[in-house]
């Protein structure tokens, strides 16, 4: 068979075309999402859903995994979605574990679509391959978020760039979705100027690039040694090419300040783990604990106006960016009568 130069340009303007319209529609829906967001605080903006809690890498810093449970059913799966739809969710973000492990993935992605919800995910790329990446894309998957935290894998994370870029490579051909690489300094990474290689790999293949700083196992700020926050700095350079984020949070967080900022998580923001509870977020399970089938709006007009005690240490970045949306506005006059994330119900405490 001869190589046709024509019909592959043709072929190649075709999915840029193709990819460009679908970003066009993608950027409509999220100025929906916001204006939605800025007009109702009774609705969760960004909803994380786990279908697969076990993961097929052991990365050192982690503790959002195990090694043995089993997928959640399809049917149960639909359930939630539906919930969370009637609740007027506008994002869910699928994560895990890692999700390509869950048999009916495409299913859970198509269904998100079908509520008319945005649909993201975040992976540890392992599982991608072309044929994958193209039942994604019919899906109807729209973000898709890998953190790469080295160049060559060591005994902290094997979620290397040399290990992952060829399925970098494939995103780059096959994708129609958005795609951010997000690397990250900070809790024991070995090599800080990794981040720059993986940034600047992520950028060259027509991605956005984020960084983001590992918290410790509660989730709270741990401050960033002096070469640390240089590749920080260096990052944020960068950012003129990556989609939107809150970055004064991070900023904060790099020179070791605490924020002070309204934290939404229960309301704008929910975690739904594996056995459809509803927790502030992944370093926080344990509160509020209510199954989402039981989950209403009263909950989540409460937890809106409810003080987090972890809330200036914390950072759980798309807690960050979604509470932003109402830092001028809802004062939190309620707090937890004990401490959050023990994993006891706690009853509420008007303050004066």
């Amino acid at each position: 068979m001869c190589f046709n130069k024509n019909n592959f340009r043709m072929s190649v303007a075709a999915k840029r075309l193709r990819r460009g319209w679908k970003q066009l529609h993608l950027r409509v829906r999220e100025i929906r999402m916001i204006a939605k967001g800025l007009a109702s605080k009774d609705h969760p903006v960004d909803v994380h859903i786990i279908p697969m809690r076990r993961c097929n890498l052991a990365c050192a810093y982690c503790n959002e995994y195990d090694d043995h449970s089993k997928p959640v059913p399809i049917e149960t799966m639909y359930q939630r979605l539906g919930r969370l739809a009637e609740l007027g969710t506008t994002i869910i973000t699928i994560s895990g574990g890692e999700p390509l492990l869950h048999p009916d993935l495409d299913l859970i992605v198509a269904r998100v679509r079908r509520h008319g919800m945005i649909a993201g995910m975040i992976t540890n790329g392992y599982l991608l391959t072309a044929e994958r990446i193209q039942r994604l894309n019919r899906a109807g998957l729209d973000h898709l978020q890998i953190s790469i935290d080295n160049v060559m894998p060591d005994e902290v994370s094997k979620k290397s760039l040399k290990l992952l870029d060829r399925k970098l490579q494939l995103l780059a051909e096959y994708a129609e979705f958005h795609v951010n690489i997000n690397s990250v300094v900070g809790g024991g990474i070995h090599h800080p100027k990794d981040a720059l290689t993986i940034g600047r790999r992520a950028l060259e293949l027509g991605f956005t690039s984020t960084v983001g700083i590992i918290h410790d196992g509660g989730g709270q700020l741990q401050p960033l040694r002096d070469e640390e926050r240089e590749v920080y700095t260096a990052m944020r350079s960068m950012e003129k090419s990556s989609y939107a984020r809150i970055n004064h949070f991070q900023d904060n967080i790099a020179h070791g300040k605490e924020n002070h900022w309204r934290c939404r998580a229960g309301s704008r923001y929910l975690y739904i783990c594996e056995d459809g509870l509803v927790h502030y977020c992944s370093q926080q399970r344990g509160y509020p604990a209510k199954p989402l089938v039981e989950y209403t709006v009263a909950d989540i007009r409460r937890e809106y106006r409810t003080v987090k005690e972890c809330a200036p240490r914390c950072t759980v970045a798309c807690v960050h960016q979604v509470s932003y949306i109402d830092f001028w506005r809802g004062p939190q006059d309620l707090q937890p009568s004990g401490s959050v994330g023990d994993g006891q119900p706690q009853g509420l405490v008007q303050i004066q």
